[in-house]
């Protein structure tokens, strides 16, 4: 498939904005229950507000991807069937609940427990939007699989929980520790999903051939043309148009950037009290995110390119 940039930071962004709403309902809910210490009300709200911004802006980047930004209101109206228009429904309603609890902690409310409740409700709901846009496509084997969802939330929550170290570093160093320890196991659960879905797509056998593409039976056929002297549409959403060595070579740098290298900067941030490397660590993840979402759509195999395969 095609990675659009668009949709590659839309995912990304809101992903690590959710993780960090996660974050700090955890904290919170931790608090409550007297496992860590409590944190002033300065980290909720900047985190809140650090949460809001990285929602808004995946909102913003995904205006991109489309023809006309003038119709966006209508992608809400399949709700019924499309996991797409429930994002549209779910995104912004969890933008605006995280607002609410960074206020109710602004304000010192009473309620900010079960505003945080009924927005963690929302950025799981999201998670499985956002997931099941792609996981529901049974004809894309390398995404119709239950470890597509699980990453999604996975590395988004990786992302925010390094983020939320990072701001506690700055706001409320007593959960400095949790929180980094926190960062770094959720990282390394998610490199071994990562890995275990690239084991499972490396292991996919088309369910198509060139001969069921094009409706020809011979056992040795040899296209030659696509038929058209130039691209087309399909040759240019559907396929990357890269070469192989960089699909391969990107894999790596994101197996690097997001998981042992982030991990590997907050452990030595944690250890020698050093906020920069914590920042660094989030910088560096974030960078490899990208990367892995690129990846997760350029390894995605369209069986139309079967037809078009010249071209592509």
């Amino acid at each position: 498939m095609h990675p659009a940039f668009s949709v590659i930071f839309l995912t990304t962004l809101i992903g690590a904005g959710q993780g960090l709403f996660l974050a700090l309902y955890g904290v919170e809910t931790g608090a409550h229950f007297d496992l860590i210490a409590p944190a002033p009300p300065v980290f909720f709200g900047g985190g809140c507000v650090l949460s809001a911004v990285l929602l808004v802006a995946g909102l913003a980047a995904s205006f991109f991807h489309l023809g006309h930004p003038e119709r966006a209101w209508r992608s809400a109206a399949m709700w019924r069937t499309s996991w797409l228009s429930r994002e549209v429904i779910v995104l912004p309603a969890f933008i605006a609940a995280v607002f609410v609890y960074g206020t109710a902690h602004y304000l010192g409310s009473g309620a900010s427990g079960w505003i945080g409740a009924f927005a963690t409700v929302l950025c799981v709901a999201l998670f499985v939007c956002t997931g099941m846009i792609y996981a529901c496509l049974e004809f894309l084997q390398e995404w119709h699989t239950p470890l597509t969802l699980i990453n999604f939330f996975l590395l988004g929550t990786a992302s925010g929980s390094m983020l939320a170290a990072a701001f506690a570093a700055f706001t409320a160093t007593q959960l400095l520790e949790p929180l980094g320890v926190a960062a770094v196991t959720v990282t390394a659960l998610a490199l071994v999903m990562r890995v275990a879905a690239l084991a499972r797509n490396a292991r996919i056998r088309p369910k198509s051939s060139l001969q069921t593409a094009i409706g020809v039976k011979h056992p040795r056929i040899a296209q030659k043309s696509q038929g058209l002297m130039g691209g087309s549409f399909n040759t240019r959403e559907f396929f990357h148009g890269k070469g192989m060595r960089l699909v391969r070579a990107v894999k790596w740098i994101f197996l690097l950037l997001a998981f042992p290298v982030p991990a590997l900067l907050a452990i030595v941030g944690l250890r020698q009290g050093m906020a920069a490397l914590l920042v660094l660590a989030f910088t560096v993840q974030f960078l490899g995110l990208v990367a892995e979402r690129w990846f997760f759509f350029a390894q995605a195999r369209h069986p139309q390119n079967l037809y078009y395969e010249v071209i592509s």
